[in-house]
């Protein structure tokens, strides 16, 4: 298939681009990319969260009265999960929330991202993006000209400048084809990519 190629200023490349039709023809699988973003996600999370059981807290080795004669219920020990500074009787433990998913997976999930963006005019394809220097008010004139204000850039390479002139930018993120995910693909409105990024994908996702 062939798409449209744009320039910075906004208006159309004199030659389009070839895309794989397998890349960027494929068919929407919602359950797959709901698996892929799902695990993105999870793989996030910290899980850095503990408290601390009976055994786990400093203290009450020793019996608090004796088992009789004093009038009160009998205690065993003051860090019982009833006793106030006790431990807790069911603790939180550190746990992993990473979930398994295929290379193989992944990469179809990709595509089916890819493809459905496609589908619904939200990829933008640049011939180039270049800057000289670090400048975010050129870097919002580039986006208003394509007409994507919220939007991701998807660069070949990282590209220092881009990604400093797109750090000031409210609802605007940076990144390469290497570090491109599920979850940043499918949360912008428009994907803003070049024609080198283009063939990375087809180069990884064929």
């Amino acid at each position: 298939m062939k798409i449209d190629v744009r320039k910075t200023t906004g208006k159309k490349a004199a030659s389009g681009v070839e895309l794989s039709e397998a890349t960027f023809g494929a068919v929407f699988n919602e359950p797959l990319v709901h698996q892929a973003v799902v695990a993105y996600q999870a793989g996030g999370r910290a899980g850095t969260r503990a408290q601390k059981n009976r055994a786990a807290v400093h203290g009450g080795s020793a019996k608090p009265w004796r088992q009789k004669g004093t009038g009160r219920a009998r205690a065993g020990t003051s860090r019982s999960p009833i006793w106030r500074g006790g431990g807790l009787a069911f603790p939180a433990k550190n746990r992993d929330f990473s979930q398994k998913l295929n290379k193989k997976m992944l990469r179809a999930a990709m595509r089916s991202i890819l493809s459905e963006l496609l589908r619904q005019q939200r990829l933008v394809v640049v011939d180039e993006l270049k800057m000289d220097a670090p400048k975010t008010q050129d870097l919002a004139g580039i986006l208003k000209n394509l007409d994507a204000g919220k939007a991701l850039i998807v660069t070949d390479a990282f590209d220092r400048n881009v990604a400093l002139s797109a750090r000031n930018l409210v609802e605007v993120d940076c990144c390469d084809v290497a570090s491109a995910d599920p979850v940043s693909l499918v949360r912008y409105e428009k994907i803003v990519t070049t024609v080198a990024a283009v063939k990375k994908f087809e180069e990884w996702l064929r």
